[in-house]
């Protein structure tokens, strides 16, 4: 059973784009070093800078994991891509104790 769940934007930037982005999730007071956390995207969620549609094909050139969680602070989810990506997207987590 999930501890605690939340959405957060991945920016891969301007311009020419990236093939790498994070983000730091912070602020999660209840979240303990042995925590376990996941990352997706939803085909529902859209951004300013991307549509549903958009989203619901991200999975298909690109991937997001997490990083260890701090306890008491939180974790970073990582995104990388084999095609250069711009702008913002919605990414979903959640995390166990």
């Amino acid at each position: 059973m999930a501890s605690g769940k939340g959405l957060i934007i991945v920016d891969f930037g301007t311009g020419n784009g990236s093939n790498e982005a994070s983000v730091a999730v912070t602020g999660l007071t209840t979240i303990s070093a042995t925590s376990v956390c996941e990352a997706w995207v939803m085909a529902t969620n859209s951004t300013v800078d991307h549509t549903a549609s958009d989203h619901r094909y991200f999975p298909v050139f690109a991937a997001v994991t997490c990083g260890a969680p701090t306890a008491g602070v939180g974790f970073t989810i990582y995104a990388r891509s084999t095609q250069k990506l711009t702008g913002k997207w919605n990414v979903n987590y959640v995390w166990a104790d």
